[in-house]
């Protein structure tokens, strides 16, 4: 087959230049890192991570080792982005949607050219799981993290209405930075970025490691740090994984800023895989290297007998704990203080996070919106912000709908995390899977880069959607009642997706597009033959 990397219109991305090209390699690198934000899934995900048990025996030994699982599953899915990227840097704002589609328009039969609408239909649908549910959840996240703060600070406990004023003030204030350009969501990351990693580094060498060492006999659960990086048991592993994957997503938003990069045939593939390194590969395994190396009497209290996994998963917000007492120990106080910097510094990078998701759902939507696939709201642009400001201000208000939700009781949270979490990795699977079909008949094919690495991570994205649907299940009581609420709200999302395909009152127009941009690729390639 001959290639053909096409660098004019594309799927859904700014025809005609409306949108601006105004990101470098780091501008779109940073917002992929502000997606990821370790410092905050750190402390809102170590108290569910410390509290899993294995038949009633705690995981946490393992919760290291279960994220380099996860951190080598997140590089093999990016790996899979970036090399789609490569060879469709024409994809704008389509990301994943558009290399869905690009894979089996540049097929030679038609039988393979006639699944890419269903292909990309699928892939569009299923990422609004992820992308319009996830800025809630964080949102829940936000409200509850002020929540806290109000608290240490004297206050008491806020109601849900407070926390739903929360909810709605935090999704319309974030919506419009997004509203304003992605040139001041990209400063708004650099600046979030740059004090999280900072903040992140000098909590954990100095709370954390300096303080084992300085205080080595003061009741540890592991004993030293081959107990933190050697696993213990590889079934613990595993279960820990299915949670740490959950901290990594975020890379592939990248691929969807293609219109707003400067040089997307370069830097859309190395944003991709840099972004996860510097987060994942340095920041998450620094951090849970220390909270894990720390983790003992001296900086969360268990009560006798009982593990302090145990008691850092009966606890609302455990790295404030183990930060604070570890500040009052070494210090003769000035732990409230030294917890409410960090839980602030947390805060700024929820909202890092919110806007990042924000910017890729709503790009997301906007290119199927440009292909008459879904409603022509969405794929607006403002006239002087250049942005998709009708997809900002719908999913800013869905978000906070749903952040109010989340944020009343626990259980409302999990179900939208695991509907959320579900959408996610069986986007991540099928990209896996599309990387290998975009390859298959390339000259440029490789048997490791573009089979191996890909079917890995098709593979273990498959494995670890069944591993957490299953721990819900298994768990019983509440844990599995959320788990099959979650997947009726995935099931109902298909459901209305199928009906919007069939009932679609512009279908007609959305099959043409698909002819109209397969009779164009066809022609570059006898354009490059001749």
């Amino acid at each position: 087959m001959t290639d053909v990397t096409t660098s004019g219109t594309t799927t859904g991305a700014a025809t005609g230049g409306q949108m601006k090209r105004t990101l470098t390699l780091t501008g779109v690198t940073v917002n992929g890192m502000a997606l990821i934000a370790p410092g905050a899934f750190l402390w809102t995900t170590f108290q569910t991570q410390a509290a899993q048990v294995n038949h009633g025996h705690p995981t946490g030994s393992d919760m290291w080792t279960g994220l380099l699982f996860a951190f080598i599953l997140a590089m093999l899915t990016a790996w899979s982005y970036s090399q789609l990227a490569r060879i469709y840097p024409d994809a704008g704002a389509g990301s994943s949607y558009y290399f869905a589609e690009a894979a089996f328009l540049d097929k030679e039969k038609p039988r393979h050219q006639k699944y890419a609408r269903f292909a990309k239909l699928t892939f569009g649908w299923i990422s609004h799981l992820y992308y319009w549910i996830y800025p809630g959840i964080m949102i829940a996240f936000i409200a509850t993290l002020v929540g806290y703060i109000y608290t240490a600070l004297g206050g008491g406990q806020l109601n849900w209405g407070v926390l739903s004023l929360i909810c709605v003030v935090s999704s319309l204030g974030i919506g419009y930075i997004a509203y304003r350009g992605i040139t001041g969501s990209t400063l708004t990351a650099i600046i979030i970025n740059v004090i999280q990693i900072v903040t992140l580094v000098a909590m954990t060498i100095i709370f954390f490691i300096a303080f084992r060492i300085g205080h080595p006999h003061a009741g540890y659960v592991l004993s030293n740090a081959g107990g933190v990086l050697i696993p213990h048991n590889f079934i613990n592993l595993l279960y820990q994984s299915t949670i740490a994957i959950l901290l990594l997503v975020g890379f592939e938003s990248i691929t969807a800023l293609g219109a707003e990069a400067r040089n997307p045939g370069k830097d859309i593939q190395r944003g991709v895989l840099i972004s996860l390194l510097i987060q994942g590969g340095f920041c998450y395994l620094l951090e849970y290297f220390g909270a894990n190396f720390a983790l003992g009497s001296a900086t969360i209290s268990a009560t006798k007998g009982t593990s302090s996994y145990i008691a850092a998963g009966n606890n609302p917000a455990p790295i404030g704990t183990m930060v604070h007492n570890a500040a009052n120990t070494m210090f003769g106080g000035g732990g409230t203080a030294v917890s409410l910097i960090v839980a602030a510094t947390v805060l700024m990078a929820l909202i890092g996070t919110t806007l990042a998701c924000i910017n890729t759902g709503v790009r997301v939507s906007y290119a199927m919106a440009k292909d008459k696939e879904l409603p022509s709201i969405l794929g607006s642009l403002h006239s002087r912000f250049a942005t998709p400001h009708g997809g900002i201000w719908v999913l800013a208000a869905l978000s906070a709908i749903i952040g109010i939700y989340g944020v009343h009781t626990v259980n409302n949270l999990t179900q939208i995390t695991l509907a959320s979490n579900t959408g996610t990795f069986i986007v991540y699977g099928m990209t896996c899977l599309i990387a290998v079909v975009a390859f298959a008949s390339r000259h440029d094919r490789h048997i490791l880069k573009h089979i191996v690495l890909p079917g890995a991570g098709l593979l273990m994205n498959f494995a670890e959607l069944c591993g957490v649907v299953y721990l819900a299940l298994a768990s019983g009581g509440s844990g599995a009642t959320d788990a099959i609420k979650a997947l009726a709200i995935v099931g109902v999302w298909i459901v209305i997706g199928a009906l919007w395909v069939a009932f679609n009152p512009n279908k007609h127009s959305a099959k043409r597009v698909v002819g109209d941009r397969r009779d164009e690729r066809a022609r570059l390639v006898q354009t490059v033959q001749s």
